[in-house]
Protein backbone atom coordinates (compact mmCIF):
# COMPACT_ATOMS: atom_id res chain seq x y z
CA UNK A 1 0.00 0.00 0.00
CA UNK A 2 1.25 3.46 -0.81
CA UNK A 3 1.69 5.94 2.00
CA UNK A 4 2.12 9.66 1.37
CA UNK A 5 4.32 12.34 2.81
CA UNK A 6 2.58 15.46 4.03
CA UNK A 7 3.17 18.62 2.03
CA UNK A 8 5.45 20.22 4.63
CA UNK A 9 7.37 17.11 5.69
CA UNK A 10 11.06 16.70 5.09
CA UNK A 11 12.84 13.39 5.42
CA UNK A 12 16.48 13.82 6.38
CA UNK A 13 19.14 11.18 6.68
CA UNK A 14 22.91 11.02 6.71
CA UNK A 15 25.17 8.18 5.68
CA UNK A 16 28.86 7.46 5.88
CA UNK A 17 30.85 7.14 2.64
CA UNK A 18 29.80 3.50 2.29
CA UNK A 19 26.10 4.39 2.42
CA UNK A 20 25.43 3.19 5.98
CA UNK A 21 22.87 5.27 7.85
CA UNK A 22 24.35 7.44 10.60
CA UNK A 23 21.35 9.70 11.22
CA UNK A 24 17.66 9.84 10.42
CA UNK A 25 15.18 12.47 11.50
CA UNK A 26 11.87 11.53 13.12
CA UNK A 27 10.00 11.68 9.80
CA UNK A 28 12.53 9.33 8.19
CA UNK A 29 12.16 6.81 10.99
CA UNK A 30 8.36 7.05 11.02
CA UNK A 31 7.97 6.72 7.25
CA UNK A 32 10.35 3.75 7.07
CA UNK A 33 8.51 1.78 9.73
CA UNK A 34 11.83 0.73 11.25
CA UNK A 35 13.07 1.50 14.72
CA UNK A 36 15.96 3.95 14.86
CA UNK A 37 18.17 1.15 16.21
CA UNK A 38 17.33 -0.96 13.13
CA UNK A 39 18.26 1.85 10.75
CA UNK A 40 21.49 3.13 12.29
CA UNK A 41 24.55 1.50 10.70
CA UNK A 42 22.35 -0.31 8.18
CA UNK A 43 22.93 0.25 4.47
CA UNK A 44 20.58 2.92 3.14
CA UNK A 45 19.42 0.43 0.54
CA UNK A 46 17.47 -1.30 3.33
CA UNK A 47 14.69 0.94 1.95
CA UNK A 48 15.25 0.09 -1.70
CA UNK A 49 12.06 -0.90 -3.46
CA UNK A 50 12.29 -3.58 -6.12
CA UNK A 51 10.55 -1.22 -8.58
CA UNK A 52 13.61 1.05 -8.57
CA UNK A 53 15.92 0.57 -11.55
CA UNK A 54 19.57 0.11 -10.63
CA UNK A 55 20.61 2.71 -13.19
CA UNK A 56 19.14 5.46 -10.98
CA UNK A 57 21.43 4.44 -8.11
CA UNK A 58 24.39 4.04 -10.46
CA UNK A 59 23.88 7.64 -11.58
CA UNK A 60 23.47 8.74 -7.97
CA UNK A 61 26.72 7.13 -6.82
CA UNK A 62 28.66 8.32 -9.86
CA UNK A 63 27.56 11.88 -9.15
CA UNK A 64 28.41 11.62 -5.45
CA UNK A 65 31.86 10.18 -6.21
CA UNK A 66 32.42 13.29 -8.37
CA UNK A 67 31.51 15.30 -5.23
CA UNK A 68 28.38 16.67 -6.88
CA UNK A 69 24.81 16.65 -5.64
CA UNK A 70 21.96 14.93 -7.42
CA UNK A 71 18.18 15.00 -7.40
CA UNK A 72 16.09 11.90 -8.01
CA UNK A 73 12.63 10.48 -7.60
CA UNK A 74 12.83 7.40 -5.42
CA UNK A 75 10.30 4.78 -4.44
CA UNK A 76 11.19 3.54 -0.95
CA UNK A 77 9.99 0.38 0.72
CA UNK A 78 8.83 0.39 4.33
CA UNK A 79 9.60 -2.38 6.77
CA UNK A 80 6.05 -3.75 6.45
CA UNK A 81 6.15 -3.75 2.62
CA UNK A 82 4.28 -0.47 2.13
CA UNK A 83 6.01 2.14 -0.03
CA UNK A 84 6.30 5.88 -0.52
CA UNK A 85 7.70 8.16 -3.19
CA UNK A 86 10.11 11.01 -2.50
CA UNK A 87 11.84 13.79 -4.37
CA UNK A 88 15.38 13.46 -3.06
CA UNK A 89 18.40 15.73 -3.03
CA UNK A 90 21.60 13.93 -2.08
CA UNK A 91 24.75 15.91 -1.36
CA UNK A 92 28.26 15.10 -0.17
CA UNK A 93 29.14 16.04 3.40
CA UNK A 94 32.63 17.35 4.17
CA UNK A 95 34.85 17.54 7.23
CA UNK A 96 36.91 20.60 8.19
CA UNK A 97 39.74 19.43 5.86
CA UNK A 98 37.39 19.41 2.87
CA UNK A 99 37.27 15.61 2.68
CA UNK A 100 34.01 13.80 1.94
CA UNK A 101 32.90 12.00 5.09
CA UNK A 102 29.41 10.98 4.03
CA UNK A 103 26.22 12.13 2.39
CA UNK A 104 23.11 14.09 3.31
CA UNK A 105 19.78 13.24 1.79
CA UNK A 106 16.82 15.55 2.10
CA UNK A 107 13.53 14.33 0.69
CA UNK A 108 10.20 15.99 0.24
CA UNK A 109 6.85 15.09 -1.21
CA UNK A 110 7.05 14.67 -4.98
CA UNK A 111 4.51 16.13 -7.36
CA UNK A 112 1.86 13.54 -8.23
CA UNK A 113 2.27 14.22 -11.96
CA UNK A 114 6.02 13.64 -11.63
CA UNK A 115 5.50 10.29 -9.92
CA UNK A 116 3.21 9.10 -12.72
CA UNK A 117 5.75 10.10 -15.36
CA UNK A 118 8.73 8.66 -13.50
CA UNK A 119 6.92 5.45 -12.61
CA UNK A 120 6.33 4.73 -16.31
CA UNK A 121 9.96 5.51 -17.16
CA UNK A 122 11.22 3.33 -14.30
CA UNK A 123 9.05 0.40 -15.43
CA UNK A 124 10.59 0.62 -18.91
CA UNK A 125 14.10 0.92 -17.48
CA UNK A 126 13.53 -2.13 -15.28
CA UNK A 127 12.31 -4.24 -18.21
CA UNK A 128 15.42 -3.39 -20.20
CA UNK A 129 17.68 -3.84 -17.15
CA UNK A 130 16.39 -7.38 -16.65
CA UNK A 131 17.21 -8.28 -20.26
CA UNK A 132 20.26 -6.15 -21.05
CA UNK A 133 21.67 -5.06 -17.71
CA UNK A 134 22.82 -1.58 -16.73
CA UNK A 135 24.22 -0.79 -20.18
CA UNK A 136 20.85 -1.36 -21.81
CA UNK A 137 19.07 0.63 -19.11
CA UNK A 138 21.53 3.51 -19.51
CA UNK A 139 21.03 3.52 -23.30
CA UNK A 140 17.26 3.67 -22.85
CA UNK A 141 17.52 6.50 -20.32
CA UNK A 142 19.83 8.42 -22.63
CA UNK A 143 17.39 7.87 -25.49
CA UNK A 144 14.50 9.19 -23.38
CA UNK A 145 16.49 12.28 -22.40
CA UNK A 146 17.72 12.89 -25.96
CA UNK A 147 14.19 12.58 -27.36
CA UNK A 148 13.08 15.33 -24.97
CA UNK A 149 16.20 17.42 -25.54
CA UNK A 150 17.04 17.59 -21.84
CA UNK A 151 19.70 16.41 -19.43
CA UNK A 152 18.88 14.11 -16.52
CA UNK A 153 18.99 17.05 -14.11
CA UNK A 154 16.76 19.21 -16.31
CA UNK A 155 14.15 16.45 -16.58
CA UNK A 156 14.05 15.79 -12.82
CA UNK A 157 13.82 19.47 -11.88
CA UNK A 158 11.19 20.18 -14.54
CA UNK A 159 9.02 17.31 -13.31
CA UNK A 160 9.08 18.63 -9.75
CA UNK A 161 8.04 22.18 -10.74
Amino acid sequence: MQIYMRDNDFIVSKTDIKGRITYGNETFIKMSGYLESELLNSPHNILRHEDMPAIVFKLLWERLYEEKSINAFVKNKCKNGDYYWVFANVTPSYNEKGEVIGYYSVRRKPKEKAVKTVEAIYMDLLKVEKKEGLDGSFKLLKSILDSQGVSYDELIIELQK
